[in-house]
């Protein structure tokens, strides 16, 4: 599902952009993509779609509790990962939400920050927010941090 995402944001300017989902699906089926996958890459697009995009209030004595469930799901990584981006102010707390719910339904636990980057590249994208060059390139890459000795 993943490599499907990554092929959508590759190959179309926004989120809106592409065909209707039965014509969509039959172009990513002649690109390789399996029949299941596809489906399921198509339900997570539907719902990010169809995710309430409310500002949430943000004030900065406020903290987010997380459920044990989510920080499970997330891992310590993804979890850092999700603080660093939220302090650094490149996602909003409505932002921070929906990342969190997509990860949710995903059959991996705890997400892999690699998988983790997609899903947050994927609900920003679906915001139609521009997104840095930096951003998308550190978003995409999937190799681990440099380790400084």
């Amino acid at each position: 599902m993943i490599d499907i995402l990554v092929y959508l944001f590759e190959n179309y300017h926004d989120l809106s952009s592409h065909p209707e989902n039965e014509a969509l699906a039959r172009k990513l089926g002649a690109v390789g993509f399996e029949k299941q996958d596809i489906s399921t890459a198509l339900d997570w697009l539907s719902e990010l779609k169809n995710a309430p995009v409310q500002p949430l209030a943000s004030h900065s004595d406020s903290i987010r509790i997380f459920l044990h469930e989510e920080l499970s799901k997330l891992g310590p990584d993804s979890y850092r990962f999700l603080v660093f981006l939220e302090s650094a102010d490149l996602i909003t707390a409505a932002q921070r939400e929906i990342i969190i719910d997509r990860v949710m339904v995903l059959d991996d636990s705890p997400v892999p920050l690699d998988r983790f980057k997609i899903i947050v590249l994927m609900v920003l994208w679906s915001c139609e927010q521009f997104l840095e060059p930096l951003i998308v390139e550190e978003l995409l890459s999937e190799n681990d941090p440099l380790v400084c000795h």
